[in-house]
């Protein structure tokens, strides 16, 4: 089991990258090594903790996506790498703040109201 520390390590990190790259002008030079680390952090939280915080990665880390697309382009290594901890379509922009519940039954996602 994961411990605590490396579920909120991995989560700064990638919450700290989505507001880094939040559409403004971005010294990428940095990009490299924390994209770097946070996929490290990811592989190394067990299945089950990755399955439960699994969503909400999809929402930062996609939005992250977003937000770099203009600077970096698609077919950049970086993006691949942000794409290889998001298992659902991203969000529609770097402003989709439309959070998704998971419900109790079914594993189906419903609108966070």
């Amino acid at each position: 089991m994961a411990s605590c520390r490396d579920v909120y390590d991995f989560a700064a990190k990638a919450g700290s990258l989505e507001g880094y790259v939040y559409p403004k002008g971005v010294d990428v030079s940095y990009l490299p090594n924390w994209v770097d680390h946070l996929v490290q952090g990811y592989r190394a939280l067990p299945d089950e903790v990755r399955s439960e915080l699994q969503d909400l990665c999809n929402e930062t880390i996609g939005r992250a996506i977003q937000s770099l697309l203009p600077v970096l382009g698609e077919d950049h290594e970086l993006i691949g790498k942000l794409r290889s901890m998001v298992t659902e379509a991203v969000p529609s922009s770097p402003d989709d703040f439309r959070r998704k519940e998971k419900m109790s039954r079914g594993g189906k996602d419903a609108p966070f109201v």
